[in-house]
């Protein structure tokens, strides 16, 4: 590729990066608002029913205990959401053939692709914080890890999101995806409850879902406790990144169910 190439590619990633952004931020009240309202029902119902009755941690409320978890499964539901709708409408339209005449290598369509993903995502976590800490205001133990939890977990499920994107054809393959693996391990990942409060096969079932070490570090980073180490979480989320984005730009270079 050469120089002046390899600029009109990197032009273009970021162009098809605003596109994305200003797509769902254009129906805002769709994309970030609806969310917000569903993780603060979540909210209300829960913490009005178990406040009294579950502590997780010492001295930690359980409307307080649950506010991360909220934050982090909307982070991930909406940073999937935002790539796998974006893909199979744009098949679906057409238009997808736009992007395919471009000269923007796969690598500059996984950059914006995700990206946009990581800003829906991180947006709608933000506006499900600022609301939720209005009932209960949980501490910043060690932000640090709410920072590196938040980017690594919306990356990941912005990845997945456009892997499903890529597989699916029409709209019902897509709600298959999601409601049979996106949806139960997200609720199966300790967003309600800690794991040890579960019997012990079902304790070692939830350690090999790696949404558990997402919403786990990212709570450690509120509250400096989890169920497992922070770097044990780091480490899963990190190989697991590594291994979706892997397959994510080899179905993306071989035009897998675009360029057929």
């Amino acid at each position: 590729m050469t120089p002046v190439v390899r600029r009109h590619a990197l032009t273009g990633a970021g162009t098809l990066f605003r596109k994305e952004v200003l797509r769902f931020w254009k129906v805002s009240f769709q994309t970030v608002a609806a969310p917000v309202l569903t993780s603060v029902l979540y909210l209300l119902v829960f913490g009005h029913v178990l406040e009294d009755r579950v502590q997780v941690y010492p001295g930690v409320g359980y409307t307080t205990f649950l506010i991360p978890g909220l934050v982090m499964m909307s982070v991930l539901q909406n940073s999937f959401a935002n790539t796998s709708s974006s893909l199979i409408q744009s098949k679906i339209t057409g238009n997808l053939v736009f992007l395919l005449v471009s000269p923007l290598s796969h690598h500059a369509w996984f950059v914006a692709y995700v990206g946009a993903a990581m800003v829906r995502g991180l947006v709608v976590g933000l506006g499900v914080l600022v609301v939720t800490v209005w009932f209960a205001w949980p501490p910043f133990a060690q932000p640090l890890w709410v920072l590196v939890f938040a980017g690594l977990g919306s990356a990941l499920l912005g990845t997945l999101g456009l892997i499903a994107g890529l597989w699916a054809e029409k709209f019902d393959q897509l709600a298959a995806f999601q409601n049979f693996i996106i949806m139960p391990m997200t609720f199966l990942s300790g967003v309600f409850y800690s794991v040890h409060s579960l019997p012990g096969f079902w304790q070692g079932i939830s350690h090999l879902n790696p949404f558990f070490y997402m919403i786990d570090g990212f709570r450690q980073g509120f509250f400096g406790m989890g169920d497992v180490s922070p770097w044990l979480s780091f480490g899963v989320v990190g190989l697991s990144f590594v291994g979706v984005s892997a397959l994510a730009l080899s179905l993306l270079k071989s035009g897998y169910k675009i360029r057929s």
